[in-house]
């Protein structure tokens, strides 16, 4: 079995169980990955729709991928920061601000309730820019339902680490990986 097929069948198995009312941190969900996986589970994602559509609950997609040159690209000096990249880290927090705009107006368009999954893939091209936990603490918030985010990375003596790259971080979110059943 792959292991996009196993995380699959894992989440599948959790998000069979009755959802109770917790604070939003404990509302999170994070589908851990081999980062080398990024594109199979992209290409399984329809299917991590359909087992929580047959579990009676909505399904909502907010993909990060784009947000950063759509952010850079509506800033004032943006030419400026193509020509020095080094000036970018004087506004580099406000790009957070931006995603959670987006997202918030996201909610709002797709009528988002507190029966549905908002999953958040993508989350690898915010490496570098912004600390995915910050950027969940932000958008969990926000979401009444479920907030899934599909992590590329690692989870080991809980710790995570995006691509990988750098020292990894606890959060308060159930875990799904694909290293053993659950």
């Amino acid at each position: 079995m792959s292991k996009i097929q196993r995380l699959l069948d894992n989440y599948n198995s959790h998000i069979a169980i009755p959802w109770r009312d917790v604070a939003a941190a404990q509302r999170v969900i994070f589908c851990v990955y081999p980062e080398g996986d990024e594109l199979k589970l992209r290409a399984k994602i329809g299917e991590f729709e359909i087992a929580t559509k047959n579990h009676n609950h909505g399904w909502i997609q907010f993909d990060l991928t784009d947000t950063f040159a759509n952010w850079v690209c509506s800033l004032k000096y943006a030419k400026s920061y193509y020509q020095k990249p080094y000036l970018m880290t004087s506004v580099i927090q406000k790009y957070l601000d931006y995603i959670e705009e987006e997202f918030e107006k996201f909610l709002l368009e797709k009528n988002v309730g507190v029966e549905d999954v908002v999953a958040l893939y993508g989350v690898g091209s915010v490496f570098g820019f912004l600390k995915v936990r910050d950027l969940v603490d932000r958008l969990s918030t926000k979401v009444d339902g479920r907030l899934v985010a599909f992590f590329p990375g690692s989870y080991e003596n809980n710790n995570y680490r995006l691509l990988d790259g750098y020292d990894g971080w606890n959060y308060h979110a159930f875990v799904i990986t694909c290293d053993r059943e659950i």
